[in-house]
């Protein structure tokens, strides 16, 4: 059965129908945490009601954030790009961008094209050297839970520099919880049932299921453990659903774009983006879920709302 972990600035606890018992633990980081499972199992004593709790993000920094590169086949239309031809690709993120489940987006000064991913984080519960092999049978062995997390991103930033570590990284940019959910091997082979889902405002931007995913899991670690170690308390995040703000041309006038002088073509695009009134703005409130349609796995409700600098 699923364990939903609750991080405080002092304590942790495991949340329950009734509310949340706090665990006797002296773990400070959610690594430490982990390596004390049968501790969480065993949680007994006073409950406290969970609205009466601040939450943090129940993964700690600092970790590695490890990101999965275009990993929907609804996101790759979205970007006028074949799913059947996408390649695995990972990017990094700074755990300094990680914040909390309910704290404010910041948005840098000099950014105008902020944009929502809601994704899936996938927690490491045990050392994974460079090299290891991950089956789906061992799975749950080196993957002890997942998480919420929203993918913050600067794409007035991002698509210039055809790079993602600074768009991504900005303190705020990478909100998670506010549940860590703690999972066995059969509610781990669940993973397909997921449905994420983002709202700003109120309205629906982001609704899809894991079956729309390019890449699962399993083959995802088979490339990124070829060259990456990761750590108990590690995240990595498993791509977005279509729907996030950021359009990409039709094919004809891309093409031509690409005809032009990169300061132009880029001009040109940000002029067109700067109408896009789906990008996030100051005030806004976004709203992200996860869960499997029968509530048996379910992340919680994440709520951030946007602030200026």
């Amino acid at each position: 059965m699923s364990i939903s972990i609750l991080r405080t600035a002092n304590a942790w606890w495991v949340e329950t129908a009734d509310g949340a018992t706090r665990i006797d633990t002296t773990a400070t980081t959610t690594g430490e945490l982990l390596a004390d499972r049968p501790t969480i199992a065993t949680t007994v004593g006073e409950v406290t009601a969970v609205r009466d709790l601040e939450l943090l993000s129940p993964i700690t920094a600092p970790c590695r954030v490890v990101a999965q590169m275009v990993n929907y086949r609804s996101h790759a239309l979205d970007s006028h790009l074949d799913p059947d031809r996408v390649p695995t690709t990972f990017f990094r993120k700074t755990s300094g961008s990680i914040s909390g489940p309910f704290d404010d987006i910041r948005t840098p000064k000099h950014v105008r094209l902020l944009d929502y991913e809601v994704e899936i984080g996938l927690v490491f519960g045990a050392e994974v050297p460079v090299g290891t092999v991950i089956t789906a049978a061992d799975l749950a062995h080196y993957v002890a839970g997942i998480v919420i997390t929203n993918d913050v991103s600067a794409r007035d930033l991002q698509l210039p520099k055809t790079q993602f570590y600074e768009s991504k990284s900005y303190p705020t940019f990478t909100p998670i919880g506010p549940r860590l959910v703690l999972l066995d091997a059969a509610e781990l082979a669940r993973f397909g049932d997921l449905r994420l889902q983002t709202w700003v405002n109120g309205d629906i931007r982001q609704d899809n299921t894991v079956a729309d995913m390019i890449v699962r899991p399993v083959q995802a670690l088979e490339v990124l453990t070829g060259f990456q170690r990761l750590s108990p308390g590690d995240v990595l995040l498993t791509g977005t659903p279509g729907g996030t703000a950021l359009s990409a041309p039709p094919k004809p006038i891309e093409l031509i774009g690409n005809l032009l002088p990169p300061h132009v073509k880029w001009k040109t695009f940000f002029k067109r983006q700067a109408g896009n009134r789906k990008y996030l703005r100051d005030g806004d409130v976004v709203e992200l879920s996860v869960a499997t349609p029968d509530g048996a796995i379910d992340l919680g409700r994440q709520r951030t709302t946007v602030r200026g600098a």
